[in-house]
């Protein structure tokens, strides 16, 4: 300390100005110095502290302005002109001013919003824990509007973490906790989120589904933020099914599943809960069971199943039947249309014959004829299918049963030695004729078709 002071008077008290600048006004001709030492100064004079009633204070108050007038005379005419100067420039600026808040600046390229984002991002991952971090963003004043900015860049910071980290879960949870208007921002980027979840990677689903399962089970904001959730076939993508699957999980996980199934059935809240819950039609409510009870919490689902057991069964015919119904139509729409086919082209052969014999003799005579021989045809081949069969029918008993149901020795009765098996010989030649006799019918009559059809483009 000593050696402090004797720097100080080194330097010739350079920081420690006896009198300022601003205050020396009084030009030393003029100044009168008064000296005392500690000896004289027996008088304290606290006796002008203590308030007296003077008789004669009009008189005194002119005495003093007198002197007041007196000392700045010189004074007062430059007051003046500086005056007259100083209203001038208050004039100038206050009409400055006003046109300043009449002009509106709108900044479009957002560099404010960026630049607040910015400090809220540094100001999170330079924080030690979620307290000192709540606490720094609460210095910022954050103007009305800001909330929302605020919550959506905790959110976005929990996002890009690796893994879920409960420092964000807690931080939001503090601003909710701290004031209401922070809830608002929450719930409505539950509803965000939750829509547009199939843009998101699976690392920031599984990050962002654990943070808001964190804000319910902590009723840092509302449980009717449910009313968003739809478990149906039609309303859910494989991104919301996984976001539902992480969210339920967290919940029981941290409440236990004995606890959110009560939370489930308040009935104060059983509005907010009929999506997760369908029970307008079978189809919805079994799709339900079937979905809780595959992620492992099949236990809430007590009260589904049973309104689904008191829903009317629908009936519905057995698939077998419908197929062989079906099968049964096809093939009688396919014999109907050949037979129209075969009526169409016996109808379209028999005009074409009427056209001709009006026309001429000889091509009717053909006609009919043709058709004799068609009918013949028919007749044997149908008599040859009726051998082949039974044929077949001999060849498929056993040994020593085909000529059942004749007496022993009969078998080749009427038959010469040697030509016993001449007739199977002859089954089979019969047969290659019969294959022979079918392929000339076929081609016969496409030949039958192609010569109406001929006739009929002449006759058009």
């Amino acid at each position: 300390m000593i050696e402090v002071m004797f720097a100080v008077r080194k330097d010739g008290f350079k920081d420690h100005v006896a009198v300022e600048d601003e205050l020396d006004k009084v030009e030393e001709n003029d100044q009168y110095t008064h000296l005392l030492t500690l000896d004289e100064a027996v008088n304290g004079e606290d006796i002008l502290n203590v308030f007296k009633v003077d008789p004669e204070f009009a008189e005194n108050e002119e005495k003093y302005k007198t002197i007041k007038t007196d000392i700045l005379e010189g004074d007062s005419s430059d007051s003046d002109a500086s005056g007259s100067g100083s209203d001038n420039e208050s004039d100038s600026d206050e009409s400055e001013n006003e046109e300043g808040e009449k002009m509106e600046i709108i900044d479009q390229t957002e560099t404010n919003l960026v630049a607040l984002r910015r400090t809220i991002y540094l100001t999170i991952q330079s924080s030690l824990d979620f307290e000192e971090a709540a606490h720094k963003l609460l210095k910022m004043e954050l103007k009305p509007g800001q909330e929302n900015e605020l919550m959506a860049m905790i959110l976005d910071c929990c996002a890009q973490m690796r893994t879920y980290e409960k420092f964000f879960g807690l931080l939001a949870q503090r601003f909710c906790m701290i004031d209401k208007k922070y809830v608002a921002p929450c719930e409505s980027l539950f509803q965000e989120q939750y829509e547009t979840c199939h843009r998101l990677e699976t690392n920031k689903l599984r990050n962002v589904s654990r943070f808001f399962a964190h804000l319910l089970f902590t009723d840092a904001i509302s449980w009717g933020v449910m009313q968003y959730i739809k478990v149906t076939e039609d309303d859910t993508t494989s991104s919301s099914r996984i976001f539902i699957k992480i969210f339920f999980q967290e919940l029981s996980e941290f409440m236990g599943l004995s606890k959110l199934n009560e939370r489930l059935k308040d009935v104060t809240l059983q509005e907010f809960f009929d999506g997760l819950f369908p029970k307008d039609t079978a189809r919805n409510a079994r799709f339900a069971i079937n979905f809780f009870t595959t992620i492992g919490l099949g236990g809430l689902t007590d009260d589904l199943r049973e309104t689904l057991k008191s829903m009317p069964k629908t009936t519905q015919q057995p698939v077998k039947e419908e197929t062989a119904e079906s099968s049964s139509d096809s093939s009688s729409s396919d014999s109907s249309s050949d037979s129209d086919s075969s009526d169409s082209s016996g109808s379209g052969s028999g005009s074409d014959s009427s056209s001709d014999s009006s026309s001429s003799s000889g091509s009717s005579s053909s006609s009919s004829s043709s058709e004799d021989e068609k009918k013949k045809r028919k007749k044997r081949t149908n008599e040859k299918l009726k051998v082949n069969r039974k044929d077949q029918q001999n060849k498929d008993r056993p040994e020593g049963q085909q000529n059942k149901g004749r007496p022993e020795g009969q078998q080749n009765k009427g038959r010469p030695e040697g030509q016993q098996n001449k007739g199977r010989q002859e089954g089979g030649q019969s047969r290659n004729r019969d294959r022979n006799d079918v392929t000339s019918e076929r081609k016969s009559r496409r030949d039958d078709r192609g010569n109406t059809r001929e006739q009929s483009e002449k006759k058009k």
